[in-house]
């Protein structure tokens, strides 16, 4: 079996050495997760109602400000639109502040085309770009029809993209497509909303194409690849005078095998990117909730930015207590 291939050397793996020594401070910590601290800042109040506009057409009465704050609540708790009406609404009543709310048919429209901005990157040290995509299931009869009466409709879902900064572990990048988009040939969408040229670059398998190759070299030519070569796969003519990184990579897959070259060259390090996958999953959930494709966009978009902002209080938290 192939979870057997290290049994000889499983012993010699050490266990992981966390010892807690402020308890007190952890315990508080572990508590103050499951706080709920909402407030409103004078700018937030100000900007909720939309800015009246000089061309024809029907007056918003809310800024992009007000349904990103509604939709990201959504996000979070995981509730339908219309409990995120009464959600807005008693927070409105408990913080004593006079602000419309937006009704759960406005924030379904406007949802569709928002455009949500996300934070600059927070690290200003090189970027090592790790990408991979999941796939996120639509809302419908679900698994249980399928089990149940053995249907033969194909259920429908949606691929997201993610790429994160190996070092901090925030998403830099995310997209939403069809299923039946290839993952090679989305690097370039992806690697245009960065600011700037990775210095490495790790994915699986599927990205061992020739176009990706040619397409980082573009970008960086001094960018390291770590993507694995497919099986069977064989040097170039010149490999031995003047190899390329593919080609050293085979090369010593070859010598040594593929569980060294993952250990050595640091491949290793793209669980980083599924640990995020399963975090997206965990928190908001493995369905998307919109019933229309630039919503579902403006849905992933808002939970990228929420979970980004939870990375970063998690972490500003952690050094508090270190």
């Amino acid at each position: 079996m192939p979870f057997k291939f290290h049994r000889n050397g499983r012993h010699h793996i050490p266990r992981q050495k966390f010892r807690v020594t402020n308890w007190r401070d952890y315990e508080a910590a572990l508590r103050s997760r499951g706080s709920l601290t909402i407030w409103f800042t004078a700018e937030a109040i100000a900007d909720w109602r939309a800015q009246p506009r000089a061309t024809p057409g029907g007056q918003r009465h809310y800024s992009d400000l007000a349904i990103e704050t509604a939709l990201t609540l959504r996000a979070v708790f995981g509730l339908a639109l219309r409990q995120t009406e009464g959600l807005i609404g008693s927070i409105m009543q408990l913080l004593e502040i006079d602000l419309p709310v937006p009704d759960h048919t406005t924030l379904s429209r406007r949802a569709g085309g928002l455009k949500v901005l996300q934070k600059p990157r927070v690290s200003s040290a090189p970027l090592h770009l790790i990408i991979d995509s999941t796939g996120l299931k639509l809302r419908g009869a679900g698994e249980w029809l399928f089990e149940k009466h053995g249907t033969t409709k194909r259920r429908a879902w949606r691929k997201l993209h993610i790429g994160i900064d190996a070092d901090t572990g925030e998403i830099v990048a995310s997209d939403l497509t069809d299923k039946d988009v290839d993952d090679a040939s989305h690097v370039g969408p992806m690697l245009d909303q960065l600011s700037l040229a990775p210095t490495s670059f790790i994915g699986d398998g599927a990205y061992d194409r020739s176009a990706v190759r040619e397409l980082l070299a573009r970008r960086n030519p001094d960018m390291s690849v770590l993507v694995p070569p497919c099986k069977g796969a064989v040097a170039g003519s010149d490999a031995t005078s003047l190899p390329s990184q593919r080609d050293r990579h085979i090369l010593e897959i070859d010598e040594r095998g593929r569980m060294h070259w993952q250990k050595a060259s640091g491949y290793n390090r793209r669980s980083k990117v599924e640990a995020s996958i399963g975090r997206y999953k965990r928190v908001i959930g493995n369905a998307l909730k919109s019933r229309a494709d630039d919503r579902r966009r403006t849905e992933v978009a808002i939970a990228v930015k929420a979970l980004n902002r939870m990375r970063e209080l998690g972490q500003a938290q952690f050094v508090r207590l270190a």
